[in-house]
């Protein structure tokens, strides 16, 4: 969106010729702002009402550049003649009684016509005598004899460009580029592309380069992705722990969803789908789904532990066989229920398909593999859960629970 193609005319300065005649920066810049500016020069006060008293040349003589030929720029002093170095007004002229001041002040050019009035020519030459011709002292017409110096003799003009608009993001100025996917590429892929584009161009330090729009609500979703699957897993270890009152077996049952995870992005790529929002909402869902195969196991394990003095290999064995069926029944409940949500068409149906896809696909591939491995890391866990205990009583010998019985 930048526009910076506006025509403009630059007024090239030779400034070895202007210092030769003695004249400054400063009194250009002053005596370009007389003619095009609009510098305040007076007010007049009437008994209703204040007019401000605009200098400047008239509108015609804005249409082209060659009025900079007809311009002077005055050598005395140092300063600029007749004028100020500031833009604040230069005096103040008192209307007089019985006066129109709605004809003295009514466009741009009120300054002729307060000039051909004998009465304020009258004040501004009594202005003018009392500030000795000095510009800086509120005088309105300077007295001091000058040398005009026209401006073309030290100068000259040529064709530029300008910012039609000036675009901002915030308090900053911004050029927003705006781009499209090409087919079969998702918005990751673009990022990935523009950032690697900034890196080879080298800007500046001075520029700094963001995403807006949709690839910054995308980037803001991938920046607390993790931190979003953290805190449910945080949360359901959590809940286990209290439910089983042991610090391993929840990690067990955790074991679970890095096979669900794997199944919903090997669904999403046989099925040519991106990774979106959705599908991420597919995956949170599984965290809760999928871990229900090894709480079945895990629950009826630890009871036969405690409740029927069975080893660990035989109640995990044992609970794998007894609830073999209800797993199968609630991982096909399951899945069956996500089927309409992959293969929905239609209006929004976009929307629906990732996160069914996800669900099916996590749910198969770690049913395949949780009835093999829970079992198998229940036993490798608990040996290690009874190995840190003995640590633990070898360690700290009066902490542990048989010595403090003991005494």
């Amino acid at each position: 969106d930048q526009q910076q193609k506006g025509l403009e005319t630059d007024l090239v300065i030779d400034r070895a010729t202007a210092s030769r005649l003695g004249i400054s920066a400063s009194q250009i810049d002053n005596t370009l702002y007389d003619a095009f500016g609009q510098r305040q020069v007076s007010t007049i006060y009437s008994a209703q009402n204040q007019y401000h008293v605009i200098m400047e040349v008239e509108p015609r003589y804005w249409q082209t550049p060659e009025t900079l030929k007809d311009i002077y720029v005055s050598t005395a002093g140092g300063t600029a003649s007749g004028t100020q170095t500031t833009n604040s007004v230069v005096g103040t002229v008192s209307a007089p009684t019985g006066s129109n001041p709605a004809n003295t002040a009514s466009n741009a050019t009120t300054a002729a016509a307060i000039a051909s009035s004998s009465a304020r020519n009258a004040s501004n030459n009594a202005l003018a005598n009392t500030g000795k011709g000095s510009a800086s002292s509120g005088a309105a017409v300077s007295t001091t004899k000058e040398t005009m110096v026209p401006l073309a003799a030290f100068t000259h003009f040529s064709p530029g460009s300008t910012p039609l608009a000036v675009n901002h993001q915030g308090p900053f100025v911004a050029t927003t580029l705006s781009f499209n996917l090409a087919p079969g590429k998702s918005l990751g892929d673009a990022t990935i592309a523009v950032n690697k584009a900034m890196q080879e161009i080298r800007m500046p330090s001075s520029i700094h380069g963001s995403f807006a729009g949709t690839a910054q609500t995308f980037q803001a979703s991938l920046s607390s992705e993790p931190i979003l699957i953290a805190t449910a897993l945080i949360a359901v270890y959590i809940v286990l722990g209290v439910l089983y009152e042991s610090y391993i077996h929840p990690i067990t049952i955790l074991s679970t969803l890095p096979s669900a995870g794997v199944g919903a992005v090997l669904a999403l790529l046989v099925f040519h789908t991106e990774f979106s929002i959705i599908a991420l909402i597919g995956v949170i869902l599984l965290i809760g789904i999928v871990k229900k195969n090894a709480i079945m196991m895990i629950d009826f394990a630890l009871e036969a532990e405690r409740e029927h003095d069975m080893n660990p290999r035989d109640a995990i064995f044992e609970a794998c066989r007894l609830r073999f069926r209800p797993i199968m029944m609630t991982t096909s409940a399951a899945m069956l229920g996500a089927l309409p949500l992959a293969l929905s068409f239609g209006d929004g149906g976009e929307l629906r398909r990732p996160l069914g896809i996800a669900i099916v696909g996590g749910l198969l591939v770690s049913q395949l593999l949780t009835l093999y491995t829970t079992p198998v890391l229940y036993l490798y866990l608990d040996r290690f859960r009874l190995w840190a205990r003995q640590l633990f009583q070898r360690t700290f010998p009066r902490l542990s629970p048989t010595q403090g019985a003991a005494e």
